[in-house]
């Protein structure tokens, strides 16, 4: 990879969840069960089908709620408002990262699923919320979840980043086929990459790939 492939960049976009903070945090394994509550309450269902739904939903919607609000017309306020409603204490600043971020040349806004106060949270916890100019939820992406082509016509419009010049970083390959084709670069961050057409580049160490473009 070279740094030159990034040389223009002005904005930077970075997802939350497991990307700026490391899947084995588990966050996850605390909200999920919460939208799975959700779903059983909505649906009115058992548990088990309940959690399937909620993956079917994500895998169909882009998000649970996303398939709880078009297809049963939830309180999308009151369900995001509760599977947020989580202990924050197991997170902590990743070495190195915010370092990092803030060498970073131009603007860095946090784009995700989440609401913007949550993602409030977790950074404070990280300890980088300093560092970023800007933090865009799902009510910011006009209640549309990535990867709709709308939430991220709405964020960037939003943001006024010109898309040319910006690059993007996600842990969900599929949430970065939009930004790809309206001209970003685009940066997977996971274990393994299984060679996605719309992703330029790779990274299982988020601080050690920044550290390199800087």
């Amino acid at each position: 990879m070279s740094a030159r492939a990034f040389e223009n960049v002005t904005t930077w976009v970075f997802d939350l969840d497991n990307t700026l903070y490391d899947p084995a945090v588990r966050l996850f394994d605390q909200i999920e069960p919460r939208m799975t509550a959700w779903v059983m309450k909505v649906v009115g269902v058992d548990e088990a089908e309940a959690d399937m739904l909620r993956q079917d939903y994500w895998g169909r919607y882009g998000t649970t709620w996303a398939g709880l609000v078009a297809e049963h017309d939830m309180d999308l306020e009151a369900f995001l408002w509760d599977v947020h409603q989580i202990d924050f204490s197991g997170v902590s600043p990743v070495p190195g990262l915010g370092t990092a971020l803030d060498a970073l040349p131009g603007r860095k806004v946090v784009f995700t699923n989440g609401t913007a106060d949550y993602a409030r949270d977790v950074l404070d916890a990280l300890e980088i919320k300093d560092v970023f100019n800007a933090i865009y939820g799902v009510h910011e992406a006009g209640l549309r979840p990535k990867p709709d082509p709308a939430a991220f016509e709405a964020v960037f419009a939003k943001d006024g980043l010109d898309p040319h010049a910006a690059a993007m970083f996600e842990d969900v390959p599929r949430n970065l086929e939009v930004p790809h084709a309206m001209g970003l670069r685009t940066v997977l961050v996971a274990p393994e990459h299984s060679g996605h057409p719309h992703i330029h580049h790779h990274t299982d160490d988020l601080p050690g790939f920044l550290n390199t473009l800087t």
